[in-house]
């Protein structure tokens, strides 16, 4: 519930940021990709403001994005090589309980208090 109240109290204002300024830029701008096209650039293209700075801002948190995942990488490798280990750790405790108990009533005792803890 708390969540839910942050989250209207957070949202609602940048909702009716970004819509203010969608309506002040309305107005269309050229971007032209032809550094040599003068007047008549080839490579061009005719769009709201307000849509040009938002594909910007959503290029830049892409991008963002894909650099923090790669730089991560070594930490995800190391963590899946952990689990691995600790997975290999714990089949071996198992095989190591189920080898204690086949032996009989001599090892049962050491079993018995590793399977309380």
């Amino acid at each position: 519930m708390v969540r839910r109240v942050l989250q209207v109290v957070i949202l609602l204002p940048v909702a009716v940021v970004l819509v203010a300024f969608s309506l002040a830029n309305r107005h269309a701008v050229t971007v032209s990709l032809d550094p040599f096209g003068g007047a008549e650039p080839s490579m061009s293209l005719s769009l709201p403001l307000f849509v040009l700075i938002f594909a910007v801002l959503l290029l830049g948190v892409l991008l963002g994005g894909v650099g923090a995942w790669l730089r991560q990488g070594r930490w995800r490798r190391q963590a899946r090589q952990e689990h691995r280990e600790a997975e290999r750790w714990r089949r071996r405790a198992e095989e190591e309980a189920r080898r204690a108990a086949r032996q009989g009533p001599a090892t049962a005792p050491a079993a018995a208090l590793s399977d309380q803890r």
